[in-house]
Order: C-alpha cells, then structure tokens, then sequence
C-alpha cells in the first residue's frame, strides 16, 4: 500500500490523487503550492509516491525513474487505496509531469470501471525537451474520461504552438497558463508573476472538477 499524504477537508465532494514528476516526489515545493491552493476551493488532495521514489525516500539512492508506461498498476493500487480508506467521495486522478502522463494511460479503464470521475495533468509531458519529433499523445487522441491538462503557454515539454497542432480528443480541456514554463513559471517581463499563475492553475483545477459534480 502506497504512503498517502492527505490535505484538504474531510467531507469534501471531490478528493484528487496526484502523483509526482519523473525526478522528486510528493513534496516538491511545486506540488506543495499546488496543493494548498486546491483545497482553498474545498477540494481533497491527496500524494503518493510511485515505489522507485520512496525508495529513494528511505534508503537515500537515487535511481532513475522507470518507464511511465510500467507504473501504472501502482497508481491502480493507490486508487484502490484511497476507496479502500474512504477517502474518495467523487475522485480524479492526476500528477505533475510525467505522474499526469502515468494518470492518463490508466485513466479510460479506471474511468469504465466506475473507480475515477476525471484526469488532471499538471504540466503534461508532450514530448521530451528539444525533441518535439518525439510525442507521447498517442493514446490521448482517443481518450473517453474527462480531462483537464493545465499548461504553461512556453514549456519545454509542449508549448502552446506545439499542442494546439495536435489531435487531441476532444474529452481534454486545455488551460493555458501565461508565459509559464514547465512549473508555470514566468518570464520576469512578461507581466505574469508565478504565485499568480499557480492561483490560476489552482482554480482551473477546481472549476474542472466542479462542472462534472
């Protein structure tokens, strides 16, 4: 059983599972902020950690994070945990990075079966840095469980002008957030400020998750 880290109210309707990037875990200050700005709007978060990171945690040796596409049965488990502790009420399922990108290739059987209600990617991983040859967007042209991916307008792993050229389903929501990059961080000239653009994610988050109570 996953380590869950849980904020947020108790009764809330909706309870978020994030995950965390491909390189630290689930309390990276980006996941932290995040964090506290979704349940200002009344929404449950709840962290875990995929196990090549809490191993990490506890024996202090960093190794290289597995293929996306081999931890998807931890974040079933994880999803069977928070069922299994009542945590749930209506629950969607996410992460940062490549924890959005782990989310979505489970998300359409986790979706039929009646155990998540949406997905949410924070900062999806489109493709590797300088490499936009190299799409991971394959299985989301065809994605059947409502999705929101929240997106710096310039970041390295899919930018606004890369992503709009893409032949998404039509089930994923994108929201643009200004200048940002892949933590949603602006350009100092550019008007935008980064707690700004966190705000805005935040509430992103939390108008996406209520449209479907």
């Amino acid at each position: 059983m996953p380590e869950l880290l849980e904020s947020g109210p108790a009764d809330a309707a909706w309870t978020l599972l994030l995950a965390h990037g491909a390189g630290a875990g689930m309390e990276t200050a980006f996941l932290s902020q995040i964090t506290d700005l979704i349940v200002q709007h009344g929404v449950r978060v709840v962290r875990f950690e995929f196990g090549y990171m809490a191993a990490r945690r506890y024996t202090g040796k960093k190794k290289p994070a597995p293929k996306a596409e081999s931890l998807g049965s931890e974040f079933a488990v994880a999803v069977e945990a928070i069922h299994a502790a009542g945590l749930a009420g209506r629950l969607a399922v996410g992460g940062k990075s490549m924890g959005g990108r782990v989310a979505s290739l489970v998300a359409d059987d986790l979706f039929a079966a009646g155990k998540i209600a949406g997905l949410v990617c924070l900062g999806y991983p489109f493709h590797p840095p300088g490499m936009p040859e190299k799409t991971r967007t394959a299985h989301l042209e065809g994605l059947s469980c409502p999705a929101l991916v929240v997106q710096g307008e310039r970041d390295p792993f899919g930018s606004r002008t890369e992503v709009e050229t893409y032949a998404l389903s039509k089930a994923i929501e994108l929201n643009w957030i200004g200048d940002g990059d892949h933590d949603f961080g602006p350009r100092g000239s550019s008007g935008f400020t980064r707690k700004g653009n966190l705000a805005t994610a935040a509430s992103a988050v939390a108008s996406f998750l209520r449209a479907r109570a």
